[in-house]
C-alpha cells in the first residue's frame, strides 16, 4: 500500500531564465539527493508511487515537471542539455553539491543525457528504468520493436506534427475526463504483472492523477517531450563510460527489451538489471531493490 502522507505538497525551483520547475518530494528531506524523471503520459505526482521505497532507503526523492507539463512553465527550445543544466540547478537551489538521477519510460533517455553532459563529479548515481529509448541510435530507430500504435507515434512525430498533437491531445482528454476509460486502456496494454501491481484502489488513484496532471497545460509539454525521444539524440550513449544502471522487465511489452539491451550493449558503463517476468512498471515492482543501488552509490544508509 502507498502512503500519500510521504509525498510533500508541490513546491517550485526558480530557473535563471525565468521559468519555474514543479516537484513532488517523498522520501528523507535529510538524505542524498535524487531527482526522478517521470514517464510521459505523467507528472511530479508519480513522486507517489515511490515513496515508501524511497523513505525505506533514506534517499531525499524529488520528482519534477519537466517544462510545459504539469505546472512547471513551457519552454520553446527544449534539449538534454538544458534538461540537464536544470536538473544541476535544482540540486543547487536545494543545497546539493551531489546527487542522482533516476528515469521511467519517457523519463528514461532524460537520465541517460544526465550521464552525458553532468559532471561525474557532481552526479553520482544514474539509473535509467525501461526508458523510451527511440531516438539512440537515428531517428525512430526502434520502430521495429514497437507495437503499431506506438511506431506510428513516431512517424508522426518525426513527418507530421499536427498529427502527433492530435493523438497526444486525444490522450490527454481522456485521461482527464474519462479516467475508468484511461485505466482500462492502459490494462489491455500491459502485462499481468502490470495489472497485478495496478490492481490497488490507491496505486490506480495514482496513476490517473499522474497522468491527468501531464495535461495540465495542455498536450505541447508532452508533445516536445515525446519528439525529442523519437528523434536522433543529441548525444551519444556509446561514449558514456561512467556508470549507468538500466533495469528493463523481461516481459515488458510497451519498451521492450530489446530496445535498452542495445543501448546497454553499447554504452560502456552500462550495469544491465534484467527482472524476468517483469512489465514496464517494473519500476514501482522493483522500487526496492533499485532505491538500494541508488542509496549504496549515494552513501544512504536504508532502514530495516
Amino acid at each position: 500500500m502507498m502512503n500519500e502522507s510521504l509525498v510533500g505538497a508541490t513546491k517550485t525551483v526558480a530557473i535563471p531564465d525565468g521559468r519555474t520547475l514543479a516537484y513532488c518530494e517523498a522520501g528523507d528531506p535529510h538524505g542524498p539527493l535524487v531527482i526522478h524523471n517521470h514517464g510521459g503520459p505523467s507528472s511530479r505526482l508519480e513522486a507517489r508511487l515511490f515513496a515508501n521505497s524511497a523513505s525505506k532507503h533514506r534517499l531525499r526523492f524529488i520528482c519534477v515537471d519537466r517544462p510545459g507539463i504539469g505546472k512547471s512553465t513551457p519552454q520553446t527550445a527544449r534539449s538534454y542539455a538544458a534538461w540537464a543544466h536544470d536538473m544541476t540547478t535544482i540540486a543547487d537551489a536545494l543545497g546539493c553539491r551531489e546527487f542522482g538521477v533516476t528515469g521511467w519510460s519517457e523519463g528514461g533517455p532524460w537520465a541517460l543525457a544526465a550521464a552525458a553532459y553532468i559532471d561525474p563529479r557532481r552526479l553520482r548515481h544514474v539509473t535509467s528504468i525501461a526508458g523510451g529509448s527511440y531516438g539512440a541510435f537515428g531517428d525512430n530507430w526502434a520502430k521495429g520493436y514497437l507495437s503499431n500504435a506506438d511506431a506510428l507515434g513516431g512517424f508522426l512525430a518525426l513527418h507530421f506534427e499536427p498529427g502527433f498533437r492530435l493523438m497526444y491531445a486525444a490522450v490527454g482528454f481522456t485521461a482527464e475526463h474519462f479516467r475508468a476509460t484511461y485505466m482500462k486502456q492502459l490494462r489491455k496494454a500491459v502485462t499481468d504483472y502490470d495489472r497485478r501491481i495496478l490492481l490497488p484502489p490507491d496505486v490506480e488513484t495514482a496513476v490517473c492523477e499522474m497522468s491527468a496532471e501531464c495535461f495540465a497545460q495542455g498536450s505541447d509539454g508532452l508533445v516536445r517531450d515525446a519528439e525529442l525521444l523519437y528523434r536522433r539524440w543529441a548525444f551519444d550513449v556509446r561514449t558514456i563510460e561512467r556508470r549507468v544502471h538500466m533495469w528493463q522487465g523481461m516481459a515488458d511489452n510497451l519498451v521492450p527489451p530489446p530496445i535498452n539491451k542495445q543501448i546497454a550493449d553499447h554504452m560502456p558503463g552500462a550495469v544491465w538489471h534484467p527482472v524476468e517476468g517483469a512489465g514496464h512498471f517494473v519500476a514501482v515492482g522493483s522500487a526496492d531493490e533499485i532505491f538500494a543501488v541508488a542509496a549504496e552509490e549515494l552513501g544512504a544508509v536504508s532502514r530495516a
